[in-house]
């Protein structure tokens, strides 16, 4: 097993697996690094902000790539400092334009459901639940019960989708269809604060439906 980082950024781990969180930015946004405890890679999920700070601990973590939840200023700020250090960053098609600059930055614009992301010896997937943006992405750790959310669901709802009924509706049926069906006890790591999991959300679903957001 390789050797733990000295980080004080571990928020979850197992036999297998550590999650590492930092909050940066203006609107408090989570970032999180899913680490392989036994070959030590690890990938960086939304480089948003404090590029500085991020480029120190994803090199003291073992980070090898970037993934993107979806393409919001609040999530895509570091990115360039991240392609500058020689990170690959990947994001869903539909999300590239809204990160500043995008064609230059030579992005890996192949993110779409059902995309394998492996990081050393564990394996996420990436789940569209478009709503919040046209290309969000949550990404679901195989064998295990732990998905990251992006901005698509948090403790209490869904994400923000603008009071437009139509993007509403389009969240709503994603979260049913694409997180809803995973296990209760999975573990919902958002874009911005707590923690929740699906058994407790799943049973709000026609509240959330009848409350119109």
């Amino acid at each position: 097993m390789a050797t733990l980082v000295p980080v004080r950024s571990l928020h979850h781990q197992d036999d297998r697996v550590e999650v590492h969180q930092v909050v940066v930015g203006r609107l408090d946004t989570n970032v999180w690094v899913l680490r392989c405890r036994r070959s030590g890679h690890a990938v960086l999920v939304d480089a948003a902000a404090e590029p500085e700070r991020l480029l120190a601990w994803a090199g003291a973590l073992g980070v090898r790539a970037v993934i993107q939840t979806h393409g919001h200023w609040d999530h895509v700020g570091a990115i360039p400092a991240f392609r500058q250090a020689g990170y690959p960053v990947r994001i869903a098609p539909a999300d590239e334009a809204m990160v500043p600059d995008a064609g230059h930055l030579g992005l890996d614009v192949d993110l779409e459901d059902g995309s394998d992301i492996e990081v050393g010896e564990l394996r996420l997937q990436a789940v569209a639940t478009p709503g919040h943006t046209p290309g969000s992405m949550c990404f679901r750790l195989d064998d295990s019960a732990l998905v990251f959310a992006g901005d698509t669901l948090f403790p209490g709802g869904p994400g923000a989708t603008g009071g437009d009924p139509e993007r509403f509706a389009t969240i709503l049926e994603a979260i049913e269809r694409q997180l809803f069906t995973l296990p209760a006890q999975t573990l919902v790591l958002p874009g911005h604060g707590a923690d929740t999991t699906i058994g407790a959300e799943r049973p709000h679903l026609a509240e959330w439906s009848a409350r119109g957001y």
